[in-house]
């Protein structure tokens, strides 16, 4: 019978049975001559008593068993004193009496028990355990609400075959650090018994026994289906004005993409008619011609990438996360800015990392934030009528597992105290902002693990700076930047 099953069938068959035993123990300790202590027995009486009595029944049980057993002594004197019946008698009684306090103690341990699981029933977070080769032992009310299976119909299954459980690693490596550290908690996905999928923060709890040896894990699950599904509508609402203010943004640097397109095609015109001259020419000079176009191929390679970028930022997709040169990246950015920095007559420098320095993200999205730093710091230069018109470009490493970059400018700095509201949505400290971009900017950055945030420089200008988790196996280099 399982921990919630009704006790109807003990409390009519049960009783009668155990009568019916004390009945025929009494008989045949009475009416017989064996020289065994057939009273002992009665210790069996005792075992069944406490399935369907409290202890104070047990123990008027054990009482009756007792006298019932003296009475049989007296009966069967027959006017003298037997020193093995006696004997008989005495390991009887002991019998009864340890039988008696030992199903006690028992009684006591599983009502306790008992009233534990009644309280796991009281949570409305499921709660199961399993032994050590994942079979359930332990169902509570809450598990059966969630997954639909009863807890006669889920215990002694696996469970992850049972809710056809979905890992965010290797199963292996999960119980390697269960093992190890004797707990684990992470997020999961589970199958219900309709065939519905349901995501659970999930805690497991590794349980020993006196001895330390392990003999079952204890898993607590959260249903947090409606809270991903909120952080999915919420990120695709900020990849949707993501996608929005980069467009917004490349329709303001229209002149500056017009430029830089134009550049490798006016090259492929002036090469072209180079061609055209040597071509009509007696003797064509052939090494001529073949540098003519190979320049031709070189800015026409150059003007495609351009294109190909300017698509990729205009394009509305899904976030793509794959390893990414930080420098590289850097590198793609400032092309698409040189033109509009040259016109405000700001100076772009950069100071790359010696080394390789990869992350995990989406290309386009840590484009987005990079130009738009840069846009703000060369709009807070173009505030300042005297001194430096410089913007810096820094890439580094900080520690062992992340990677900083940073925008410098010379502009005209920020209020302290408005360093962190800088990237709230809606705050803006010019004129026409609509206050969206550093929000966005904050928004792109955490959702590849990392931070943004702004100070003042010890001379003139802000730096704006952003960490991201280095991708692992990146070699270390000197430089730094500490936040």
């Amino acid at each position: 019978m399982n921990s919630r099953s009704s006790p109807g069938y003990f409390s009519f068959i049960l009783p009668i049975t155990t009568i019916a035993i004390t009945i025929a123990i009494f008989v045949v300790d009475t009416l017989t001559h064996f020289e065994i202590a057939v009273s002992s027995l009665y210790g069996a009486v005792v075992l069944l008593a406490v399935r369907f009595l409290d202890a104070r029944g047990v123990l008027l049980v054990a009482a009756g068993c007792i006298a019932l057993a003296v009475l049989s002594h007296l009966l069967t004197r027959h006017g003298g004193l037997s020193i093995i019946a006696l004997a008989n008698l005495l390991v009887g009684i002991l019998v009864i009496g340890v039988t008696a306090y030992l199903a006690l103690q028992n009684q006591s341990a599983q009502l306790a028990l008992r009233e534990k699981a009644g309280l796991l029933d009281l949570t409305h977070d499921t709660i199961f355990v399993r032994d050590m080769n994942d079979v359930i032992t332990f169902w509570n009310r809450a598990a059966e609400e969630l997954y639909g299976w009863k807890e006669e119909e889920a215990i002694g299954k696996i469970s992850h075959e049972l809710m056809r459980t979905s890992f965010p690693a290797p199963l292996e490596k999960i119980l390697e650090k269960v093992a190890r550290t004797g707990r684990w908690d992470g997020d999961l996905v589970h199958t219900t018994r309709g065939g519905t999928q349901v995501a659970v923060a999930s805690r497991w709890s590794l349980l020993k026994d006196e001895r330390g040896r392990s003999i079952a894990i204890l898993e607590t699950n959260n249903d947090i289906t409606e809270r991903k599904r909120g952080e999915e509508r919420l990120q695709q609402a900020q990849a949707e004005l993501a996608h929005i203010n980069r467009t917004t943004t490349l329709g303001e640097l229209t002149a500056s993409i017009a430029h830089e397109v134009n550049q490798p095609l006016a090259a492929i015109v002036i090469d072209g008619e180079v061609c055209l001259m040597l071509l009509g020419r007696d003797q064509p000079d052939t090494l001529e011609l073949r540098d003519a176009l190979h320049r031709i191929i070189g800015s026409s390679k150059r003007a495609s990438g351009i294109i190909h970028r300017l698509r990729a930022l205009y394009k509305k997709a899904d976030p793509q996360k794959v390893p990414i040169d930080i420098n590289s990246l850097i590198a793609e950015v400032i092309p698409l800015l040189q033109h509009e920095l040259r016109n405000h007559g700001v100076s772009l420098q950069t100071e790359m990392a010696p080394s390789r320095l990869s992350i995990l993200g989406d290309r386009i999205q840590l484009q987005q934030v990079l130009m738009n730093l840069v846009l703000n710091g060369m709009e807070a230069i173009t505030s300042v009528t005297d001194g430096p018109r410089e913007l810096l470009i820094r890439s580094s490493r900080n520690g062992a597992d992340q990677v900083i970059v940073a925008v410098r400018d010379t502009g005209i700095g920020i209020d302290p105290d408005n360093a962190e509201r800088l990237f709230n949505p809606f705050f803006t400290t010019k004129p026409d902002g609509t206050g969206m971009g550093l929000s966005i900017c904050r928004s792109i950055i955490e959702v590849h693990g990392g931070r943004v945030w702004a100070s003042c420089n010890e001379g003139q200008g802000a730096t704006f700076q952003f960490s991201l988790p280095l991708l692992q196996g990146d070699a270390p280099s000197d430089s730094s930047l500490k936040p």
